[in-house]
């Protein structure tokens, strides 16, 4: 197992290209988006009664080196800040595996 960062941010769908493109900036290419969350939150409650547009929100998943902490705070800190979401960054362990081969 290796120690590893994960961080998780919820944000407007209109806003995924700038969170996406600060996260590839950060050195973290790989990532998971799930569309269309609900719940509530500091920000008050996100419902999914209306039809799908641009203001649903997202929930963006990744995970990165510890090594890479400070650029992707700052990096992310400067987009969530500039046009809004929150984001969470916490301690994970990833499981290596070793590749199947047929």
């Amino acid at each position: 197992m290796r120690l590893v960062k994960r961080i998780e941010i919820f944000a407007n769908y209109v806003e995924l290209g700038k969170i996406l493109e600060s996260l590839e900036k950060s050195g973290i290419p790989g990532h998971t988006v799930i569309k269309n969350v609900t719940g509530k939150g500091r920000g008050g409650t996100a419902s999914d009664d209306f039809a799908m547009t641009l203001l649903d929100n997202i929930y963006i998943i990744a995970f990165f080196p510890p090594e890479k902490l400070p650029l992707v705070e700052v990096n992310i800190r400067n987009t969530l800040n500039k046009f809004g979401g929150t984001c969470f960054i916490s301690d994970a362990m990833e499981l290596e595996t070793t590749k199947c081969v047929s």
